[in-house]
């Protein structure tokens, strides 16, 4: 189940911070609670996403994001994201999390986000954002208008570049590696 609860004290909180630019880092502490472990007793993977999302939303306060999303009546996607996972996180462990832009395209908003324990990086990921409205992305260049960003897009660091550019030669829809042909849109392969 999403943590609603969570989110909710999360955004309470982060609404009485400061704001901050585009471009600064959102820094949240979360606790790993014993609901958010997996079968080794570690913080589990898909968790470690979900925790994520709340820092997202909190930094979105800060910006300014979430305020110019009710006002335009927007909504949030994620369309890719690449996570390194390098140190357990067990039960009961205070988790700082760092949530910043990296910098940003025509459609897309790349999201650096890292967990932290005494001080030791466990994971961190890269997310591909995006605006969206009517099932369509908003253009960045619209969005940071809104939450009243003057400057330009930063230059993204080269191994974000460089993971943009693998992203762009994976094949959509999947491919089928046993036949090596385009799989058509919605189907499944039968398992070997």
């Amino acid at each position: 189940m999403y943590p609603f609860f969570r989110l909710g004290w999360q955004m309470f909180r982060a609404r009485r911070l400061p704001p901050i630019s585009p471009l600064d880092t959102h820094v949240s502490h979360h606790l790993c609670l014993p609901w958010d472990l997996d079968g080794f007793g570690e913080l589990n993977n898909g968790r470690v996403l979900t925790l994520y999302d709340l820092g997202r939303f909190t930094s979105g306060v800060r910006i300014g994001l979430l305020a110019a999303l009710r006002r335009r009546r927007w909504g949030l996607a994620v369309a890719g994201a690449s996570i390194r996972y390098r140190r357990r996180i067990t039960a009961m462990q205070r988790i700082e999390m760092r949530t910043r832009i990296a910098g940003w395209d025509a459609r897309f908003f790349y999201v650096l986000q890292s967990m932290w324990v005494d001080g030791a990086c466990c994971s961190q990921a890269l997310l591909r954002t995006a605006v969206v409205a009517r099932g369509r992305a908003v253009p960045a260049a619209d969005v940071v208008d809104e939450i009243g960003w003057t400057g330009d897009a930063p230059d993204l660091p080269d191994w974000v570049a460089a993971w943009i550019a693998a992203e762009g030669t994976r094949p959509w829809p999947p491919v089928d590696l046993d036949a090596g042909a385009t799989l058509p849109e919605g189907h499944i392969p039968p398992a070997p």
